[in-house]
């Protein structure tokens, strides 16, 4: 609640005070505070104490990257590249799941083995003009990765915009936390095709409706 409220000094003070000694879950929590409210010092104690319990945890270093490249610190985003190939760390592979006429479709990033790819690729486009239309959409100036713009899944929600009934909601999965640029995307799809999109990644459901996060955007 305190990293939520962007009392972040407060929330170090109550790790600190605890009677027992923080779990990953505490110095996690503390990390995803500080990548909302781009802290990126103390997001690197989270870190610290974060690798002491789980080393081999791929999503730590990304988020610490993603901080870093957010406040502007290209020299951290490289520093956290070359610590990640010293250690040997790879970033789990991203892929997004939905289910259409009861077969499982899969989705990864910049896929092109769907057979109806280029139907897939051509919504999507379709969808972010019609969001960039809005004047809500800020495009993602720059990544410390490879590019957001066809993550598995946009385009996950792209072939079930094709695929599905309009009455019908969306249900998507994702073995990864989504990014900051695909929940935005994602929220502005169910403002401008007035659906309910429901997307379950590698750590909470999200309830998109009229262009509204169940999570009021923190997550």
């Amino acid at each position: 609640m305190l990293g939520r409220a962007g009392m972040l000094d407060e929330a170090k003070e109550l790790i600190d005070e605890m009677p027992f000694k923080p779990n990953a879950t505490v110095w996690g929590a503390l990390l995803g505070a500080c990548r909302i409210h781009h802290e990126s010092h103390l997001a690197e104690t989270a870190l610290k104490n974060l690798v002491e319990l789980n080393p081999e945890d791929s999503g730590n270093y990304v988020l610490l990257a993603n901080i870093y490249a957010k406040s502007g610190e290209l020299e951290g985003v490289a520093n956290m590249r070359k610590l990640m190939k010293v250690k040997g760390i790879r970033k789990s592979p991203g892929c997004s799941w939905i289910e259409v006429d009861n077969t499982v479709q899969v989705f990864t990033v910049d896929d092109t083995n769907h057979p109806q790819i280029k139907e897939i690729y051509i919504k999507l486009e379709e969808m972010m003009k019609k969001i960039e239309h809005t004047e809500r959409y800020i495009s993602p100036i720059s990544s410390p990765h490879r590019s957001q713009k066809y993550h598995s899944e946009k385009l996950a929600f792209a072939f079930g915009l094709l695929s599905l009934p309009s009455w019908m909601p969306l249900y998507v999965m994702k073995n990864l936390r989504v990014c900051h640029d695909c929940h935005s995307v994602i929220k502005l799809f169910s403002f401008v095709t007035s659906r309910e999109l429901i997307m379950r990644d590698g750590f909470r459901f999200y309830h998109f409706k009229d262009g509204v996060c169940s999570f009021s955007d923190y997550w």
